[in-house]
C-alpha cells in the first residue's frame, strides 16, 4: 500500500479560531489522544502574539508537557523570527514557518508583504538548521485571498521554488479560505512538485465550500504525499473572514484507507476522540465519520 503521511493540526489550527478557550490540560489530552491514534507529526502550538490568538497563549506550557514518544515529532508554527526563537527555546522538534502568496493576507496576518514573509520563512529555516532542527515552509492563500481575490498560480510556484532553495524538509501549499476546486488543486500540486523535487509537497485544505476531501484526493493523485488534517474537522483562521474548519482527520483517513492508501491512523480511536472533542466543545464537530461510524461496522481492526 502507498503511504500517505498525515500531519495532525487540530491542537493548533483546529483550536486557534475557537471562542471557547481550552485549558492547557485539555490541549495536552487532545495531543495525547491523536498520538495514541497513530499520529506521528503533530502541530502542537503556534508561537504567536497571544493578544492576536488568545487560544495559543499557553504555547510554552503546552510545549513543556508534551507526551513525548519515540518517532513522534511535535511542530511549532511561527510567523516571524521572534516566534521561531520562542519555539526553539521551548524545545519544539520542528518549526513550521508560514508565508502568504498575497500581500493583503500577509500584511493583515503577519504585518509584512508577501515577499517579506517568504524571506522570513527562509530565515527561519536557516535559524532552525543552526539549532539542528528541521523546518518546513507553508505558502498560505495559495488558491485565493480573502482580501486580494485570485492568486496567480505562477506566483505560488515561484514562491515554492525559492522556499525549497532554503532547505526545508518540505513545502506546503494551503487553501487558507477553502476556495479551491479539485482541478485547480491537481494542476498546482503537479507544478509545485516539479518545481521543488525531490522535496515532498504537503497540502493543507479547509472545507469552507465543501470541497476539502475532493481537494485532498486530487492533491494525492497529483503527487502530494503529506496531508494536514484536524480531528473532527474543527478550525479556521482568525485573520480570514468566513474561513471554516480543516478537513477532518478521521474522514480523510477513512477515504484514503478505503482507497488503498496507508496512513497509520486507527479509525476507531479517532472516532472516539472526535466524540470526546465534541463533548469538550459542547457541540457537534463538522466531521462525518464520528457520526456515521466505520464500514463495515464490525471491523475494529480497520486501520487506514
Amino acid at each position: 500500500m502507498t503511504k500517505i503521511q498525515m500531519v495532525e493540526v487540530g491542537p493548533r489550527d483546529g483550536l486557534q479560531n475557537e471562542s471557547v478557550l481550552f485549558t492547557t490540560s485539555q490541549k495536552l489530552e487532545f495531543i495525547g489522544r491523536v498520538v495514541d491514534a497513530g499520529a506521528r507529526r503533530v502541530e502542537a502550538a503556534s508561537f504567536v502574539n497571544p493578544k492576536m490568538v488568545p487560544q495559543m497563549a499557553d504555547a510554552d506550557a503546552v510545549a513543556a508537557s508534551l507526551p513525548r514518544r519515540d518517532g513522534v515529532t511535535f511542530i511549532g508554527l511561527v510567523l516571524n523570527k521572534r516566534g521561531a526563537l520562542r519555539a526553539l527555546e521551548a524545545g519544539m522538534d520542528e518549526l513550521g514557518a508560514v508565508c502568504a502568496a498575497s500581500d493583503g493576507f500577509a500584511i493583515r496576518n503577519q504585518g509584512m508583504t508577501s515577499d517579506a514573509s517568504l524571506a522570513m520563512c527562509c530565515e527561519v529555516v536557516r535559524l532552525a538548521r543552526e539549532h539542528s532542527r528541521p523546518a518546513q515552509i507553508t505558502i498560505s492563500t495559495a488558491f485565493g485571498c480573502p482580501f486580494d481575490g485570485e492568486v496567480d498560480p505562477f506566483r505560488v510556484v515561484e514562491m515554492a521554488r525559492l522556499a525549497a532553495a532554503s532547505g526545508p524538509v518540505e513545502v506546503a501549499i494551503a487553501d487558507t479560505i477553502g476556495v479551491a476546486s479539485p482541478g485547480e488543486v491537481a494542476a498546482l500540486v503537479a507544478r509545485v512538485a516539479a518545481a521543488i523535487k525531490p522535496l515532498p509537497v504537503r497540502v493543507h485544505f479547509h472545507n469552507t465550500r465543501n470541497t476539502g476531501l475532493a481537494n485532498v484526493w486530487a492533491a494525492v493523485q497529483a503527487g502530494a504525499n503529506i496531508v494536514d488534517a484536524s480531528l473532527g474537522g474543527i478550525g479556521g483562521c482568525p485573520f480570514a473572514p468566513r474561513a471554516t474548519g480543516n478537513v477532518p482527520t478521521e474522514d480523510v483517513a477513512y477515504m484514503l484507507g478505503r482507497s488503498g492508501y496507508q496512513t497509520g491512523l486507527n479509525l476507531d480511536s479517532l472516532i472516539t476522540s472526535a466524540r470526546w472533542l465534541a463533548g469538550v466543545m459542547g457541540r457537534d464537530v463538522p466531521g462525518m465519520l464520528s457520526r456515521a461510524g466505520v464500514f463495515p461496522q464490525q471491523s475494529e481492526a480497520l486501520i487506514a
